[in-house]
């Protein structure tokens, strides 16, 4: 099938879904679930069949964000099953108005229809987002990249199963077959056929939608994610948090690609810094992060002199960029120059410090004292995510269900006119 008889198929199914209430919502979930358990077996061998044809042509962190286990694919099955046990937005009524006249308002939430998610190689999106969709009432249409097309028709396959064994067409999750740059733009041009478009990847891949998407679309996805020591701060903490910001999964949106440090403490925080990131996990055997750093930074400890374009990078990587700055203000600022508002941290024990960040840092999450890294859905309590939106229209932060819904007014009169 086509890209656009895929969306038309889709089209066609989400009837069914509408006409579903939330017990048939939550069983097929269930079953969906149970159903990527019942097939890990095929998921695993599709994968290792991506994992193959991508050595030697991706990163290793990207690997590792392309690699199935059994216990990521239960991770998986779990997450859907979170999404069944969360309350259904759909009919949810959120303002009512009763007017002079006698006329009841009510402002009540709907599905959106059908929604297209382009994202790139990580095979898990495929089931989140199809979870997430379904409860919220859309059908879904999915462009998954090259690399985990394999892993991602088998995860399909798996789902579609999964809808079919409680009456309801596979149609409603959907995976695009063609994997050129052609699909994406029957995807961004589809108007009439696709109600929402969320690309959920790269820096690239979210210009070249926003640019060019002719589709309602939602910005997602690239973390320049900042962490800012105080002066007056718990140093250990601070290093624990930076340990986990950068190095827990560096492959993610919500890791830690910028330091900065207060110029009070930079001579006594820098080299414990080094020690930590860089010769402690060289003696652990752990990939070093390369520290990138500037002029100030770099004449305290020895590291890569940072590039003209390093603190503006989404690195993906064990790379960090540190930059000294003089307090608050200043990292502020340094944030609003170089962040895409996506997660930034700030450690110190001064409240009118945290407060000042809290107020004057303009990214979808702000984290006192804790790492960036629970810049997610699950973590968030909104089950799985369909991803983390930058922008501030309609959507901003993990997209859970509430999201993934829009609403229409539905007024109750008893025969008033004007």
């Amino acid at each position: 099938m086509t890209t656009i008889d895929i969306l038309k198929s889709a089209r066609a199914a989400w009837p069914a879904l509408q006409k579903a209430d939330t017990a048939k919502k939550n069983a097929a979930l269930s079953a969906m679930a149970d159903a990527l358990i019942a097939r890990q077996a095929d998921i695993l061998a599709a994968n290792d069949l991506d994992m193959a044809a991508a050595q030697g042509r991706i990163s290793e962190v990207m690997l590792d964000r392309l690699k199935l286990t059994g216990a990521r694919i239960e991770g998986m099955a779990e997450g859907i099953r979170q999404v069944a046990a969360l309350p259904d937005p759909v009919g949810e009524v959120i303002y009512r108005a009763q007017r002079p006249n006698g006329l009841v308002i009510e402002r009540t939430r709907v599905p959106m229809g059908v929604i297209a998610i382009i994202y790139e190689s990580r095979p898990n999106v495929t089931s989140d987002a199809a979870a997430l969709a379904l409860k919220a009432g859309s059908a879904c249409v999915l462009r998954g990249g090259k690399e985990a097309f394999r892993s991602a028709n088998a995860i399909v396959a798996a789902l579609q199963a999964g809808l079919e064994s409680v009456g309801l067409p596979a149609a409603l999750a959907q995976l695009v077959q063609d994997t050129t740059r052609q699909s994406a733009t029957d995807l961004m041009t589809a108007v009439g056929l696709v109600d929402l478009l969320i690309p959920r990847g790269g820096a690239g891949l979210i210009r070249a939608v926003t640019e060019n998407a002719k589709v309602p679309c939602i910005q997602t996805g690239t973390g320049i994610c900042h962490v800012y020591v105080d002066a007056d701060c718990d140093q250990a903490m601070a290093l624990d948090i930076i340990d986990n910001a950068k190095t827990s999964r560096p492959s993610v949106c919500n890791a830690e690609e910028v330091l900065l440090v207060h110029r009070a403490v930079a001579a006594e925080f820098l080299p414990k810094l080094k020690a930590r990131l860089v010769d402690g996990r060289a003696a652990k055997g752990l990939v070093p992060v390369e520290l990138r750093l500037d002029a100030e930074a770099a004449a305290i400890i020895p590291g890569t002199p940072a590039g003209e374009r390093d603190f503006d990078t989404e690195f993906l990587d064990y790379i960090l960029a540190v930059g000294i700055v003089g307090g608050v203000d200043e990292a502020i600022a340094h944030i609003a120059a170089h962040s895409t508002g996506h997660s930034e941290a700030v450690v110190s024990r001064d409240p009118a410090v945290l407060d000042a960040f809290a107020r004057g840092v303009d990214s979808a999450a702000v984290y006192l004292n804790c790492s960036t890294r629970f810049t997610d859905g699950g973590e968030f309590g909104l089950g799985c995510e369909m991803g983390i939106s930058t922008q501030k229209l309609h959507a901003r932060g993990p997209m859970g269900l509430e999201e993934l819904t829009t609403y229409k007014y539905i007024v109750r009169g008893s025969g008033q006119v004007r």
